[in-house]
């Protein structure tokens, strides 16, 4: 592999953790600029240098090339509750966004080699996935709330904490990409993946009486993990109509997040969840495809994400912890978490050729809903309630200068309503989470 395109995919990874999104789930609903014009279809198709991000093995299939681009990516998120019954103690009525940081630019790279007419060497960096919230302190409607604890302080966060409310959690993986083809029209491939992700937490002092290590709960600023996992992926050419792609990811077990062991279960763990994608491809005509995924995200299988946030065997202890038993906050496998249900991801896109210069994407993504009724209140923190995007897009070729893929992406408003708690047990009402996204994305390609 040449140096310069190496160069480029590390400086690429040193940007990617400032950005922040979420989709499907946390996951992003397309990797590659061509894919996200399509609804982030990709199993069955060739024609970038994702391959390490979506399957390995058509990296072979798209041949010497590389891919540079970024997307613009806006998600609005509000959180509000009402009815709240619990006066001058506990949480109180509020209506609030999350949005006082919601622009964030997500770069992308990829780079493919052939070593041979059956080998190729490549790789993909990827942001992928990710969440922000960011409520200010003072918006509360009522303007003060009080703790419902001895000695109990005033705050006017939404969840009752002192200062600004939210969460950073951003991720990429670097995926060395190495596929063969051992049939003409048959591939396999592996992805070494590669993973850097970074978090921090704040405004979250109410907590502390069910964590397990309140000094490591909020407000720790910025603390950060690698970790390792592979993918591994098959394409196949049935015929000149329909071709078929799978791919697996393992989890890609993170180190822990020091700073916040008195936050996420295991003391610190935050894996980045297996998952499994199946395609076709349908070329009923050489100017026209159609194309539809399928992908599976095992949020369950972690901890910190999958389990429920009403984890029952944790005794607060007032004002400020630490909690007592093995489900607060921090603990171990089995401690508070925040109620992720694994989901089913169907992506459906369409690609039509119409001139030699100009083609044109277009596609669909629906998956289902994460987060249940009764984890809301955890949720404020992470509402990744989307679920149905469309997408629109198209390449245009600048002949022997390469080509300039753009891709638009609208994630239709959701909402999941609950009762609200806290650790101190003294709530009432209504909690809403809400949110809805765009992202517009521009990349550069060329074949050489």
């Amino acid at each position: 592999m040449k140096l310069k395109p190496l160069v480029a995919a590390l400086t690429a990874g040193v940007i990617l953790p400032g950005v922040a999104f979420a989709t499907d789930g946390y996951f992003s609903h397309g990797y590659g600029m061509k894919a996200k014009g399509m609804g982030g279809v990709a199993a069955a198709m060739t024609e970038s240098t994702f391959g390490g991000a979506n399957n390995p093995a058509t990296m072979v299939f798209a041949g010497d090339r590389i891919d540079v681009g970024a997307d613009w990516f806006r998600p609005m998120r509000s959180a509000k509750r009402e009815g709240s019954s619990a006066g001058g103690f506990g949480f109180v009525d509020a209506s609030v966004d999350g949005n006082e940081t919601n622009n964030f630019v997500i770069p992308e790279f990829g780079y493919n080699k052939m070593l041979s007419p059956t080998t190729s060497l490549g790789v993909s960096v990827y942001g992928n996935g990710g969440m922000n919230t960011d409520y200010r302190d003072g918006k509360v409607d009522q303007g003060i709330c009080t703790v419902g604890a001895p000695n109990g302080v005033l705050a006017n966060n939404l969840l009752c904490g002192t200062g600004n409310l939210g969460v950073d959690l951003s991720q990429l993986i670097i995926a060395p990409t190495l596929a063969w083809k051992f049939a003409p029209n048959h591939s396999v491939g592996v992805s070494a993946l590669v993973g850097y992700q970074r978090f921090k937490a704040y405004g979250l002092q109410p907590f502390a009486a069910i964590s397990s290590d309140p000094s490591n709960l909020t407000n720790k600023g910025y603390d950060s993990a690698w970790g390792f996992g592979v993918r591994i992926g098959y394409y196949g050419k049935i015929n000149d109509m329909v071709s078929v792609g799978a791919a697996y990811s393992s989890k890609v077990r993170m180190g822990e997040f020091d700073k916040y062991r008195g936050l996420f279960a295991g003391k610190g763990d935050f894996d980045i969840p297996e998952n499994l994608s199946i395609g076709v491809a349908f070329r009923p005509m050489s100017a026209l495809t159609i194309a539809a995924d399928y992908q599976r995200i095992n949020y369950s299988g972690i901890d910190s994400v999958g389990n429920s946030s009403r984890q029952s065997n944790c005794a607060p202890t007032f004002p400020a912890g630490p909690g007592v038993g093995p489900d607060c906050l921090g603990a171990g496998g089995s401690s508070i978490g925040f109620g992720w249900r694994d989901i089913d991801v169907w992506k459906l896109g369409i690609e039509y050729a119409y001139s030699p210069a100009l083609t044109l994407r277009a596609g669909y993504n629906h998956s289902d809903q994460p987060i249940s009724s009764q984890d809301v209140t955890f949720n404020i923190l992470a509402p990744g309630v989307v679920q149905d995007h469309v997408s629109l897009g198209f390449t245009y070729s600048l002949g022997q200068s390469g080509e300039v893929t753009v891709a638009y992406m609208h994630a239709f408003e959701e909402s999941v309503s609950g009762p609200a708690t806290n650790p101190h047990f003294l709530v009432g009402g209504t909690e809403t989470i809400k949110m809805y996204q765009d992202s517009l994305g521009i990349a550069w390609g060329k074949k050489f």
